[in-house]
Order: structure tokens, then sequence, then C-alpha cells
């Protein structure tokens, strides 16, 4: 009986382990697979007022806090709008990195707010960026004179 009650113990810590949570800043958790955890600075960003036609980029920075390397394995947009570059080799623990957002705001005037989705062996987050885009103010147009 006691082998048995060990066994069990044994099969339930080694289960709580692989589903081990990540929690971000902002209070979002996800299952993780590894001994890898990504933690963010931030997981939203705004902009405020960008005139349109410019690419507002942010950088996320995160740090893998775990103790095996940290492999981002897809880091997605919620729309072809926003880009996100992320980094293709591994963290190790302790160290740091970026995921970069691009927000292209030509012919998108008004507010918006985007989401980049990242998944890794430290636990899936999402990101937010938003903005308002406004048009870029006409110049002044210079009177012209004409003498005869």
């Amino acid at each position: 009986m006691k082998k048995i009650t060990l066994l069990f113990v044994a099969i339930i810590s080694l289960i709580s382990l692989t589903n081990a949570q990540v929690i971000t800043g902002n209070g979002q958790s996800s299952q993780k697979s590894s001994n890898a955890s990504i933690k963010f600075n931030n997981t939203s960003h705004s902009f405020g007022n960008i005139i349109e036609g410019q690419i507002a980029r942010h950088e996320f920075k995160f740090t893998n806090e775990g103790t095996e390397p940290l492999m981002l394995d897809n880091v997605s947009a919620s729309c072809g709008c926003t880009t996100p570059k992320w980094p293709r080799e591994s963290i190790a623990p302790g160290q740091s990195s970026v995921i970069i957002a691009e927000y292209n705001s030509q012919g998108r005037p008004g507010t918006f707010t985007k989401n980049i989705f990242v998944k890794s062996n430290g636990g899936e987050v999402t990101l937010t960026i938003s903005g308002n885009v406004v048009k870029e103010p006409e110049k002044p147009k210079s009177p012209i004179i004409i003498y005869r």
C-alpha cells in the first residue's frame, strides 16, 4: 500500500511540474511545457497619436526566468497591418531579448487595438498595441503673387 501511495504522489508531482503556469505582468496565465519561463516587462503599449502613413514600432522586452533555454515557437499578429519580429535562436536562462511590433498606419485613420500572440516553451502570452491614427495636417499654402 505504501508503494502505491508513493507512486501516486510521484505521478501527481510530475503532472504538476509539466503543467506549470506563466504569470505575466498583467495577470494573464497560461500553460507551459518546460522549465523555461517567459516574463515581459510590459504586455501592452499605447502609441498615442501617430500620423497616418507612419510605421509605429515598439519593443517588448522579455527575460527567460526559467532554468532551461527559452524558444519562441511562433509569434503572430491579429491582422496584416501588424508585423512582429522575434528572435529565432534560443534565449538562455537569465538572458533577455525583444519582440518588435510594427504597425502600418497607411490608410487606417482612427483608433486601433491589435494583439500579438506569443507561443513558446515558456508559455503563451498576448501582447497588445493601441493608438490613434490621425491625418497629417495640411501644410499652409503660400500665396502666389503675379506681377505684370
